[in-house]
């Protein structure tokens, strides 16, 4: 009986410090670890919800039960650790208490959950209870600060992804992107203005770079609006920026399209990466990808009815866009996939059958905003 107990006491030990390395790692750590209890919560709450919304087919309906997955997650992990805590005391305690195992388990909830009902009795347990107490009480103070810190950079994120609703639509598409900048504003201004929407999403997706691979809860948190989400909004944005540098390499603002490119797919492997998505480094350019030489052509089409600048044919502007797309293509239909992104254009499959969604437009116009018969209206010719 004697080495059992004893050899209890090590198990507890060993998991004691096992314990704290999660936590510690989780919650404080400015970077991103593996943590075991966290990756397992994590899984097992993913895998709970991909089974009760697998028989729902309204992506609305599934996205309103998903918003629910990733704080829940936050909730199971606190209970695992709060429970493994409590295990790791129950363990070391035994040798103190005779072996009894429900007189430790007694004890160490007593002194981990703050009740007190338990009075130590001896040296050797009085000096664990006060330990499992002050566990207890460092374990909700850390998971009470980490959370306005998480929700601190889910609402950084998010001010942007609204902001660009107006821009290029819900869920975002490249394309759209670029029509309603270049409908919207006067034709000398199309470039300056998306130079400085490039500039700004460089920053963006450096910031969700550093946030989402510290706090990997922040990639399956999901925003307000069912058909609004970061990675969406952010292919949106490469796509257009890919799109200018392909079909206007005389006007488009060539550096910040390149840098928010750049920093994008940087984002999103940096991401991938953290979450255990598979990346390739160096793509070949002329790799075949998703987006057909028709969706290509389909897109170009609906850019020259609103007068886009476009100074090469499709044919001409159609393997630099592969060149660029080829990049960031494989890495955002996998993470797009792995958290259940809205079904947007050129977004790749999903675990749910779906049909792509142009991003929305009223159906209605005011008279005082454009007339029935006026030639700017743009046209939505179907995407097949």
């Amino acid at each position: 009986m004697t080495v059992l107990v004893w050899a209890c006491f090590t198990v507890g030990a060993v998991l004691l410090f096992l314990t704290w390395m999660s936590v510690i790692g989780t919650l404080i750590v400015p970077r991103s670890t593996r943590s075991a209890v966290s990756r397992v919560t994590g899984r097992a709450t993913m895998k709970f919800f991909h089974a009760i919304t697998k028989p729902i087919s309204s992506y609305v309906v599934r996205d309103r039960v998903l918003a629910w997955q990733s704080p829940m997650s936050l909730f199971v992990r606190l209970l695992a650790w709060v429970a493994m805590f409590n295990l790791s005391f129950i363990l070391l305690l035994l040798p103190f208490v005779d072996g009894d195992f429900w007189n430790a388990a007694s004890e160490a909830g007593s002194a981990m959950f703050t009740l007190g009902y338990a009075e130590p009795t001896n040296a050797g347990n009085t000096v664990l209870v006060y330990m499992a107490a002050i566990t207890g009480l460092i374990v909700i103070a850390l998971q009470v600060g980490y959370l306005p810190t998480l929700y601190a950079a889910f609402n950084r994120r998010e001010a942007e992804v609204t902001l660009l609703v107006s821009r290029a639509g819900s869920p975002s598409w490249g394309p759209e992107l670029l029509v309603r900048t270049r409908f919207g504003m006067e034709a000398q201004n199309t470039t300056q203005e998306l130079g400085e929407l490039y500039q700004r999403w460089e920053r963006w997706a450096a910031e969700v770079a550093e946030s989402h691979t510290t706090y990997l809860t922040l990639v399956w948190l999901r925003s307000p609006a069912a058909q609004s989400n970061w990675l969406i909004s952010l292919l949106s944005v490469m796509d257009a920026a890919a799109l200018q540098l392909s079909l206007s390499p005389k006007s488009a603002p060539h550096i910040r399209a390149r840098l928010v490119l750049r920093m994008g797919f940087t984002c999103l492997n940096q991401v991938a990466r953290a979450i255990h998505i598979p990346v390739d480094e160096d793509p070949d350019p002329d790799f075949p990808i998703d987006v057909t030489f028709e969706d290509f052509q389909t897109a170009v089409e609906i850019l020259r009815t609103v007068d886009f600048p476009i100074e090469v044919t499709p044919e001409q502007a159609w393997p630099h866009f592969r060149g660029w797309r080829v990049n960031y293509e494989k890495v955002a239909y996998a993470l797009a996939y792995a958290i259940d992104a809205p079904p947007a254009m050129w977004s790749g499959p999903r675990r749910f059958k779906f049909e792509p969604v142009l991003p929305h437009r009223p159906k209605n116009r005011t008279a005082k905003e454009v007339k029935p018969d006026d030639p700017q209206i743009i046209s939505r010719p179907r995407l097949e």
